[in-house]
Order: C-alpha cells, then sequence, then structure tokens
C-alpha cells in the first residue's frame, strides 16, 4: 500500500493524488530533470519603487541558461524582461579570479546570473562575459558599457545613477554613464596587491563579496586595499581528464599569515585617498562597512584575528575622526552578520547580537546607546528584512515559533509590544520585503512540495502568484507524488541535556517482522541545519533510497546553527567531539525500533559530513558499520585561518586541539567498508586532504574504497557526475548492506 501525497501538498486535491499514476524515482531522472522541482526562480528583487518584482528562471529548454523576468504590479501581469541571449549569445568567457567569485557565490549556469537595479528604478546593469552591460527600461534598449580585453568584476550603480563603479585588473574605476569617461580611484592594483576587491577568506567565510561601498551622495567610495605577499604561496593542482593544473595560490592555512588590510575613503572628484587608521594591531579582519545617511561617516565592523572581539566603528570623513559605537565580545566565538540598519532619522540604528545566548535585535542610538533590546526569548532572529519608519515597525525572519521553519515577524521599533507572525506554519518561508515595506515575496516549501512564490501584503494578505509550481497534471514530480515518503520528525536529549532533532525518511510500507538498513546522512558542521521543513531538491535521493528498501535518518547535532550559541558553543577547541557523541546518540534511538536492523547501519556525508563520516567510522565502529566520505577534511591545519581559528583557535595555542581534531589518530578504529570521494579540482577542501588518508591507510594496510572527479570542485556540479556520484553511493552500500529490492 502506498502512502497518498494529497495529505502532505497544500493545495493538491485529492482526485488529482489519486488519479497520479504512480512511479518509482530513478536516479537518472532525479539528476537529469531540473523540472521534478519545478520552475525555480532565483535572485527575486523588487525594484525600487515597488512596482515590479524581478527575478531570473531558466529557459524550459535549457533551466541552466537564466533570463530576467519581471512581475508588473501595474498591470498585473509575468513578462520577459531580458533575454539573456540580446545581450550575449556567444560562449561566456570568464576570468580565473571570476571564476573563483562565483564559486564562492555558489553561482552555477550561463546566461544572466547577476543583475542590480539602478536607485530610481529606471535601469538596469548586468555583467556578462568579463563586461558590463546597461538596460535602460524605459526604451527597452541595451549598451555595452565596457568592451575591453581585461575583465570588469563586481559592478555596480552609485546611488543616484549617474555612475558605474567596478573592479579591473585588480584597481577600482567608476564610469560616467552621461558622458562614457571612466576614471581609476586607484592606480597600484596587481601583482599582490588589490583595491576594492574581498580577499579570499572575506568571500568564503565572512559572505562578503565586495570591497568597496558608496556614499549616499555620491562623492566618495570607501574601499579595502589587500596586500597577499604576507600569504603563504602555495602550488596548488588541479586535474582533469586530460590535464594537469598547476596554481601559484596565496591560501591562508590556519595559524599562518592572512592579508594585510588597508580601509580608505576616495574621493571622486579628485581621487585623493584618506586612509583610516585601523590601529596598531594588524593582524585583524574587516568584516562589513556601510555609510551612514548623513554621506560623511562611514561604519566598518572590526574583528580581531580570535574572532573573540568585534567593535562597530564610526569614521567621521570630514573631521577624520573615529569612536567605537558598541562592542561584542565572546568567549568563545562571534558570528558575523548583516544585520544593521540605520534609521532615517540620523539618530538611530538597528543591531543584532547574540549577547543574551541567542541572536536578537537591539535599537541604539548613534551614539552608541542602547536603547532597547527589540526581541527576547529562547529563539533566533535569522535576519533582519526591512523596517517602515512611519509605522514604528521592524520586519525580520526568525524561528520563534518552530526551530524548524523560517518565518516573517513583525514588531514594533521604539516600544515593547507584541510579535506578530505574519506567515503561516507548516512551511518554511524565505521572504524578500519591497523598501516601503509595504508587500513581500514570499518563496515558501515544506519537505515534500516545491518551492512556490507569492507576492503578499504586508499583513500577509495573497496578492498574486509569481510561481505557483502547481503539482497539477503537467508538473513533472506528479507521476512520482503517491510513491514518495512522509518524513517523520522527531527529538532526542543530548547528554547536556539539550535537544536534538531528527528526520526519519522510511520505505511507504514497512513489512511487519522485517529489519531494514539505514543510512545516516550527516553534515553536522557549525552555521548549517538539515533537520528543517522546507523543500531541497536533494531529498529527492532520500526518497529514492527508502524506495530502495532504506531508512534515511538525519540529526542535527550540537555545534550545528540556529539554536542559540549555547547549542553551538560544545565543539569550541575540539572538533569531532560532541557531534560524534549525537550521531551516536541518534545510532541508539534507531536500535529501538522494531524495524531496523541494528548492524546495518551505515552514515554518509559531505565536506563537513564527510569529516563526520570518517569521525564516526574510526571513533564508534560497533555503532556505524559503512560509511561514505564526500570531499571531507581530514586535517584542519590544512584549512584557511578565519573558519578553522573560529572554531579551534590559533594552532600555537590548542596544537593539542588540532590534532585531536585530525581524523589520522583515530583511523585504526576502521572495521567497516568505507569509501572516500572527491574533486580532484576541489579549491575549497583541497584534494590534499584525501590523499593524505590514502596513505595513511594505505600504511595501515586498510583496505577502502575511493572514487575521485577530474575537473570537479567541491560541489561537484554537473548532471553526470551526480548521476555518477548518487549511484556509486548506492551500489556501496547496496553491496555492503545486501539491501533486498
Amino acid at each position: 500500500m502506498r502512502v497518498t501525497f494529497s495529505s502532505l501538498i497544500c493545495g493538491l486535491s485529492l482526485a488529482l493524488a489519486a488519479s497520479a499514476a504512480a512511479q518509482p524515482l530513478t536516479l537518472e531522472r532525479i539528476f537529469d530533470d531540473p523540472g521534478l522541482a519545478g520552475k525555480a526562480p532565483v535572485k527575486l528583487k523588487f525594484s525600487p519603487d515597488g512596482s515590479r518584482v524581478t527575478y531570473l528562471q531558466g529557459k524550459q529548454q535549457d533551466y541552466n541558461r537564466y533570463d530576467l523576468w519581471e512581475y508588473n504590479l501595474k498591470d498585473n501581469k509575468n513578462r520577459l524582461l531580458v533575454d539573456s541571449q540580446a545581450l550575449f549569445s556567444g560562449p561566456e568567457t570568464l576570468s580565473d579570479e571570476e571564476k573563483a567569485r562565483r564559486e564562492r557565490q555558489r553561482i552555477f549556469g550561463r546566461g544572466i546570473l547577476e543583475y542590480t537595479w539602478s536607485d530610481d528604478g529606471k535601469a538596469l546593469l548586468f555583467p556578462l562575459n568579463g563586461d558590463l552591460y546597461y538596460y535602460h527600461l524605459a526604451s527597452g534598449k541595451s549598451r555595452k558599457l565596457t568592451d575591453t580585453d581585461a575583465f570588469e568584476t563586481d559592478a555596480k550603480f552609485s546611488p543616484k545613477g549617474n555612475y558605474v563603479s567596478f573592479i579591473r585588473e585588480q584597481n577600482l574605476y567608476v564610469l560616467e554613464l552621461q558622458t562614457g569617461k571612466e576614471i581609476a580611484l586607484s592606480k597600484d592594483g596587481g601583482g599582490v596587491i588589490k583595491n576594492g576587491m574581498a580577499e579570499f577568506v572575506a568571500q568564503e567565510e565572512m559572505s562578503r563579496m565586495t570591497g568597496y561601498w558608496w556614499a549616499k551622495d555620491e562623492s566618495k567610495i570607501a574601499f579595502t586595499r589587500i596586500d597577499e605577499s604576507p600569504v603563504q604561496e602555495a602550488i596548488r593542482n588541479e586535474i582533469y581528464a586530460d590535464e594537469v593544473k598547476l596554481f601559484n595560490q596565496r591560501y591562508p592555512y590556519t595559524g599562518t599569515a592572512n592579508v594585510t588590510i588597508e580601509l580608505g575613503v576616495v574621493s571622486i572628484d579628485n581621487q585623493q585617498i584618506d586612509w583610516i587608521d585601523l590601529g596598531k594591531d594588524k593582524d585583524i579582519y574587516i568584516a562589513r562597512a556601510k555609510w551612514l545617511n548623513d554621506s560623511k561617516t562611514l561604519s566598518y565592523q572590526w574583528q580581531n584575528r580570535a574572532q573573540q572581539t568585534l567593535e562597530l566603528r564610526f569614521y567621521d570623513t570630514e573631521k577624520q575622526q573615529q569612536r567605537v559605537a558598541l562592542t561584542e565580545q565572546s568567549d568563545t566565538w562571534l558570528n558575523l552578520h548583516f544585520d544593521l540598519h540605520f534609521l532615517k532619522d540620523n539618530k538611530h540604528f538597528i543591531w543584532a547580537s547574540e549577547r543574551d545566548g541567542f541572536k536578537h535585535l537591539y535599537l541604539y542610538r548613534n551614539n552608541g546607546q542602547l536603547v532597547r533590546q527589540i526581541t527576547h526569548g529562547d529563539w533566533v532572529v535569522d535576519a533582519l528584512k526591512g523596517v517602515d519608519e512611519k509605522a514604528g515597525k521592524v520586519y525580520f525572519a526568525a524561528r520563534k515559533d518552530t526551530v524548524l521553519e523560517s518565518h516573517l515577524y513583525s514588531t514594533a521599533v521604539f516600544e515593547k509590544s507584541p510579535i506578530t507572525r505574519i506567515t503561516n506554519l507548516g512551511t518554511y518561508h524565505n521572504v524578500v520585503l519591497a523598501k516601503d515595506a509595504k508587500t513581500f515575496i514570499d518563496n515558501s516549501s515544506a519537505v515534500n512540495q516545491p518551492n512556490s512564490v507569492a507576492l503578499r501584503k504586508v499583513n500577509g494578505e495573497f496578492v498574486t502568484w509569481l510561481e505557483q509550481n502547481e503539482l497539477n497534471e503537467h508538473h513533472p514530480l506528479t507521476p512520482y507524488l503517491n510513491d514518495l515518503a512522509k518524513p517523520e520528525y522527531g527529538t532526542l536529549t543530548a547528554e547536556d541535556g539539550q535537544t536534538l532533532h531528527y528526520r526519519l525518511f522510511k520505505p511507504a510500507k514497512l513489512e511487519k517482522g522485517k529489519k531494514y538498513p539505514v543510512i545516516v546522512n550527516v553534515y553536522g558542521g557549525p552555521h548549517a541545519q538539515r533537520v528543517v521543513n522546507n523543500w531541497r531538491s536533494k531529498n529527492l535521493y532520500f526518497q529514492y533510497m527508502a524506495q530502495q528498501g532504506y531508512v534515511i535518518f538525519q540529526l542535527d547535532n550540537r555545534g550545528s546553527y540556529n539554536r542559540g550559541k549555547r547549542f553551538e558553543d560544545p565543539i569550541y577547541k575540539k572538533l569531532g567531539v560532541v557531534e560524534v557523541t549525537d550521531q551516536i546518540r541518534g545510532v541508539e534511538f534507531l536500535r529501538s525500533l522494531d524495524y531496523v536492523d541494528p548492524q546495518r547501519i551505515g552514515i554518509y556525508g559531505h565536506s563537513y559530513g564527510g569529516y563526520m563520516a570518517l569521525m564516526t567510522m574510526f571513533k564508534a565502529p560497533e555503532y556505524f558499520k559503512a560509511g561514505v566520505s564526500g570531499a571531507p577534511v581530514t586535517d584542519w591545519t590544512l584549512y584557511d585561518t578565519h573558519y578553522t581559528e573560529r572554531y579551534l583557535g590559533h594552532p600555537k595555542d590548542n596544537a593539542q586541539g588540532y590534532k585531536q581534531s585530525a581524523v589520522f589518530d583515530y583511523a585504526d578504529g576502521l572495521q567497516g567498508p568505507l569509501m572516500i570521494y572527491h574533486g580532484m579540482a576541489d579549491d575549497n577542501v583541497l584534494f590534499t586532504h584525501a590523499t593524505k588518508l590514502f596513505k595513511q591507510l594505505q600504511d595501515n594496510m586498510q583496505p577502502f574504497e575511493m572514487m575521485t572527479y577530474p575537473g570537479s570542485k567541491h560541489s561537484l556540479r554537473g548532471k553526470k557526475v551526480q548521476t555518477h556520484l548518487h549511484q556509486t553511493i548506492t551500489n556501496f552500500f547496496d553491496r555492503h548492506f545486501n539491501s533486498q529490492h
């Protein structure tokens, strides 16, 4: 008997679910057809005046080539706004810097992948094939702004729309739109000197993808100047099917030198640069920068290398004086955020802090005086979404009602008032609020319900669908609906009394008395949460494995995100300890289920999950009988400064912690079958992590399996690679667990 999907999907009729011709999923179908998830608009934005919602969407015949679409609120119509092929139709050539930048941003595909609105809403800016394209809405015409052999990156409109700024050959430029005149704002870029560019750790670990910021009156730009010469230069190889590429890369391995960073303010008129005094300690990070509304005061976030102190500093460019507005401190580490909002009254700002153990919003005066804590409770704010200053309301995403879902809430800014939830429970919501705080884009989904995108009024009232993604007779997923399992959610208790959330995918029909094999799918690392009620196309693989007779189990161990600092902090200075303990607790629970075979419980994870697969197989072989480790970290001294030192501290201060957090001391414990896979061009978790472990296991005379992917980066993109990878994982568990199909 198959479980019907009608009870799982909101808005899907009983008749449709009953009439859907159920079909088993295949790996080829899952990874060959992005349409199973439906049309997936991305990069959803409001035009500055709120009259349009724009988004990128793939063509029906080519999901990987994106065009810009709009929903026009004036005539209530969806339409193609800019066809990417009308701008540029040939094969795209990118600089190595831009390729790396896209990898850091997790941007994949072709066509229009990025776009920027001018603040007046009259024009759009597109980077394509290393050049910049300007699109005028009223005329519907585009023009190419740059046409050089060099590559232009990180392009922005100036706040009033008179200029376009960009990076070329490691220098900062502005182009005057009316005359086409280019002005070089820096001239010493090249080699180890980069102006206006975010360094590697800023991009990869701080989510800061830019190194420059316009003042609102267009008179000046703040920018970083980085000198990479202190950073250790290493030769990194990327192995492809028909060649090996060698790169001299400056990679800041943990414990080694970072870039030297400066912060300056350059005048557009005369290109004079005012360098800000960052203090005597040069071994620091600039995490964020943002101008106040007065256009003369620059705020920047100064973080010490240990990441236990963060100062929000205000620099007066007229007086050339600065002060510390507030300081955050932690005994472990401080999580960065983007939740700084300066009010238009030029007197107050809103800031987020985890000082009470959970991320909440605070109201400050511009002189640094705390006015009030806006939100309270044992739950976290995900992100500040916007402020309606006339109404005195702040809008934010949070997990007040359930840790499994993100919702939009509102409350008063200046006075204590109830918190109102705007979005409906039962689905996970990613929202974009219009600047006027009158409407919002609601991108919602549930674990077995692909994303739908609606336009709503700020009270939650439905306006229109931007992409309904209705599961009707035409939807590619419909034939599979009746065979999809509804996952079971539950909680366990960690040894320190904290609550652990889990999720189970089970075969649709459990035969009485039969014992089933289990695959524990793990990530387990910080800044991630896997047990949530949202749609991830990767869950289709878990559905496939459930149809093959496997139970899939996921548990968010201590150290993972969205549960507050007390839940995260136990991993400090000792990785792979409480995470393993909690995953063992999960297996103890699995063993209590009468349909689980305790001798056939395996584990599979990628990246930090690959690390966790190794640590559990090595340290707890009596619990985990087989494992697949994907692109694993094996030696934390091979990873970068900002990420690794955040959790393990500096190697000179915690040498024992680094040694105990590496996998090698525990390799002798391996008993069951293990497979390791890795992309051979991985520039995040370097292939060296895998080869070091290969050598140790070989020296130990311990058998293992491996699969390597020539040319693949950390995410192993591409349908052929993904199909082969998941077939390999499936075959591994089938061989060792003798699954009955």
